[in-house]
């Protein structure tokens, strides 16, 4: 059989290639996509040719150990229906969901032990931002919010917006959140953010910022929120992009603790007793909880990836979660 595959081939280029596709081996699922999510913030990158050169894809996961050099296939949030086994695979899986870091394609070839059955009360939809709320848990983990503090998200794509619903439930003393887009603040609100100001200035003596644009220039902005020994947890990926931040000053004199989350490792002060497999748990039990398909904003069938791709480089302000659909 053949399946419909999207690369990027060149900076603001991509195309869907035919390629064949072999039955299943061993213990392989084939898996009949319905839906997979577009990661704005690194699909952006790769889009806009930002991508740093000479660094693998993810070498965490399998099959993404390959260099970010164009042509690249990419993505890693799909979710499909398992319409074959192979020999060594339980056949009563068929007829099952299943969620797969797969790039984006109609159709997907991957080992039992690197899918994932969907849990009860988890549809296909609300099962695309599985790896956005494992970086939001992780992100939650590594900035390590007290009782009381005064706590911001700096940036409300989706990581932002479900890294805000997981901060509303802790005994907080202020959740703020901020974006340029009034939907995603909205949507904040919505989550649980406490506040949701348009100017960031309004934040001062913070405890703990986010920051979670993609811009490095919002590191200035998040530096201008803190207070002493305050906290400010970079979970941005911002490939090429470089700017000058300001770290004279009131970041030197208050101690501000600058620090980077990313979600292909665990804190190693963390590592004693948490492990990936407990963070995908808790981070399935939130999608269960949160069921985000509602925060789909917009859907594109593979056809139309450029469209897409487009749409996220122009950051307009109505886009919260963008999904292709099968």
């Amino acid at each position: 059989m053949t399946c419909a595959k999207l690369y990027f081939v060149a900076p603001f280029a991509v195309e869907v290639r035919e390629e064949v596709l072999p039955p299943p081996r061993d213990d392989e699922l084939l898996i009949r996509t319905l839906y997979s999510a577009i990661s704005a913030g690194s699909e952006s990158l790769f889009y806009a040719g930002l991508q740093p050169p000479g660094i693998k894809l993810d070498a965490s996961l399998p099959g993404f150990g390959a260099s970010t050099a164009y042509p690249l296939s990419y993505g890693y949030a799909l979710v499909g229906k398992i319409i074959g086994t192979g020999p060594s695979a339980d056949a009563d899986l068929v007829g099952r969901l299943a969620f797969a870091f797969h790039p984006h394609a109609s159709h997907a070839l991957v080992k039992t032990g690197n899918a994932c059955v969907l849990p009860e009360g988890v549809d296909a939809l609300d099962a695309v931002f599985f790896p956005n709320m494992e970086t939001a848990v992780n992100l939650v983990l590594d900035g390590a919010p007290l009782v009381g503090e005064r706590v911001a998200v700096l940036g409300l794509g989706i990581v932002g917006l479900l890294t805000t619903s997981i901060l509303s439930r802790f005994p907080l003393q202020a959740l703020m959140a901020f974006d340029v887009s009034a939907l995603r603040r909205r949507s904040a609100g919505s989550l649980g953010a406490t506040a949701c100001p348009e100017d960031p200035a309004e934040a001062k003596d913070l405890d703990l910022v986010y920051e979670l644009t993609g811009n490095p220039q919002a590191l200035d902005t998040a530096l201008g929120m803190c207070g002493f020994h305050s906290r400010i947890c970079v979970g941005s990926w911002y490939g090429a992009k470089t700017c000058p931040v300001s770290l004279g000053g009131d970041f030197h004199r208050n101690r501000v603790r600058l620090f980077s989350s990313q979600v292909s490792s665990l804190a190693p002060e963390l590592s004693g007793r948490w492990t990936k497999e407990r963070r995908a748990s808790v981070a399935w039990r939130e999608l269960t909880r949160l069921l985000p398909g509602s925060l789909v904003s917009h859907r594109f069938t593979l056809s139309h990836c450029a469209e897409a791709y487009d749409l996220i480089h122009r950051n307009s302000p109505d886009i919260l979660q963008v999904v292709f659909t099968y």
